[in-house]
């Protein structure tokens, strides 16, 4: 199955000569750090990445093979084959890739003790930090994006949908709308200065862009602030310029101006050291058109009808009390998300009154169109109990006659006080969580979307394969920039099957 992985950072290399000494010699860098990992970081490296888990299995003959075994496939292994959490993002990403270049920032190397305590890795004064951005090469000059202003958010949406990261295939590309850009970009506590760009000096064509919004996020027991760093894009033909660094390095001179030391990103391959690593499953709303565009197969045997019938929705939600979130209900919505979060995660956002209200209130733009969905349910006291969100990332559809765009929902934030008894029944919190997803799945294809996204974070486990999510081929790592903690449990096992036992605690979504 396709898969709307989430999200790798755009900037792949280039085809010059330069490009492939540089990829020859990243690749003697990760054999070098192969070769100083014992058995059991080996074999951790391999945990991170299921896929890569599958694919030495395979190579083996075997589901657990032994360090020994795995560090020889390893070292057989292609960079891009090791670092890729699905193959799209080995494509996009080899400038994040370069290890030369992690390995002078603030992060957790892979051979590290995960026994030393959490906290920051590198400690600066925000006297010691530059005031002015680094030189550009010849050519491309730095500038701030006013997403305002009509025509600079279209200049972002040309360039993310143009560039951005897309599937293996070229099938698939994120087609982000202006109204999902300023949803994402416009959070509370917004700055003109984190929507950084670059332009071609003599053209003024944008050709490379990244952003961040600023972030409170427990970690354990310690809230930090950080700055949440998304958007990274470079055009295509520009992957060779080594561009993707620098706009990282420049969204970090911004934020420690700030006193802002901590960051937080995702992406879809593996780099130095992922907090931890998600699996994506999907779940068919309109079969038919998954299966005309190819995001979904049809199962050897089987009849499209069959399918089709398979991943029908009812018409009517069956929860007592269900109905839409409004404005009133902010308040109720932050005192049950707050209480869920603090006792099933391990790093989840702190969100604010203001920050439930922008992430999760639905509003209809002047438009027509809708970016998150939130429904809550009230009791007979009219207290709210339980709430479920999910927002929209439509995804272009390439070289396709019938169909050019996919509409997906994404799986946001929910609770439910089922969650939060004192004698904690896992079966019932099962049984509730089911229920609510159902009716989120019902009320998804009301909203004509095509697939509905979840990944294995939260309590989703709980749910996945009895409402017919299918595994997708993406992963989507967690890091943390300048903040060490030990790994979190992911929702997946060390085989790479759901882990209904340890669930995960990852509470944490970024759009």
């Amino acid at each position: 199955m396709a898969s709307d992985g989430k999200k790798p950072a755009d900037a792949s290399s280039g085809s010059s000569s330069s490009a492939g000494a540089g990829e020859q010699q990243s690749t003697k860098d990760v054999q070098r750090l192969l070769d100083t990992l014992s058995p059991q970081q080996l074999s951790e490296l391999i945990a991170l990445n299921p896929a890569l888990a599958q694919e030495v299995a395979q190579a083996t003959g075997t589901a657990d093979p032994t360090p020994d075994q795995a560090a020889e496939m390893l070292k057989k292994m292609r960079l891009e084959d090791i670092m890729s959490g699905f193959a799209a993002s080995g494509k996009n990403v080899k400038d994040m890739a370069s290890y030369k270049f992690w390995g002078t920032q603030p992060v957790p190397r892979f051979d590290e003790d995960q026994t030393v305590p959490d906290g920051p890795l590198r400690i600066q004064k925000v006297e010691d930090i530059s005031k002015e951005p680094a030189d550009l090469v010849s050519g491309f000059e730095w500038v701030t994006m006013d997403l305002t202003n009509e025509e600079e958010i279209k200049e972002v949406y040309e360039l993310l949908n143009g560039h951005y990261v897309e599937d293996d295939d070229s099938t698939f590309r994120f087609n982000y709308s202006p109204s999902i850009l300023r949803w994402a970009m416009m959070a509370p506590g917004w700055a003109k200065k984190y929507h950084v760009g670059v332009r071609a000096t003599q053209s003024r064509k944008l050709v490379a862009f990244i952003s961040a919004i600023p972030v409170h996020l427990r970690v354990r027991e310690q809230v930090i602030t950080c700055s949440e760093v998304n958007f990274l894009c470079v055009h295509k033909k520009l992957r060779g310029k080594r561009l993707a660094p620098v706009l990282i390095k420049e969204v970090t001179r911004i934020s420690n101006l700030e006193g802002v030391w901590q960051g937080l990103y995702t992406a879809g391959i593996v780099l130095p050291r992922p907090v931890s690593t998600c699996q994506y499953y999907h779940r068919p709303l309109n079969w038919q058109k998954l299966y005309d565009v190819g995001f979904s197969y049809l199962p050897h045997g089987s009849k499209p009808q069959y399918q089709v019938r398979k991943y029908a929705v009812p018409e009517t939600t069956s929860t007592k009390g269900w109905r839409v979130m409004q404005a009133g209900d902010v308040d109720a919505v932050v005192d049950l998300q707050k209480r869920y979060s603090a006792k099933r995660y391990d790093i989840a956002p702190v969100l604010s009154a203001d920050e439930v209200a922008h992430w999760l209130v639905p509003k209809v733009e002047t438009s027509g169109e809708q970016v998150v969905w939130t429904y809550v349910v009230e009791d007979a006291d009219k207290k709210i109990t339980d709430f479920i969100s999910f927002y929209c990332v439509e995804s272009s559809v390439i070289k396709n006659s019938r169909h050019n765009v996919l509409r997906v929902a994404y799986l946001f934030y929910y609770a439910t006080e089922t969650g939060l008894q004192e004698s904690e029944d896992q079966g019932a919190l099962k049984t509730r969580l089911n229920s609510l997803v159902s009716d989120a799945l019902i009320m998804a294809k009301k909203e004509k979307f095509d697939v509905f996204n979840a990944l294995t974070l939260m309590d989703n486990v709980l749910f996945l394969e009895q409402q017919k999510f299918a595994r997708g081929d993406g992963q989507l790592h967690y890091y943390l920039f300048n903040y060490r903690t030990r790994a979190i449990a992911s929702g997946m096992d060390a085989k790479g099957q759901l882990d209904e036992k340890n669930l995960s605690g990852v509470g944490l979504v970024l759009p």
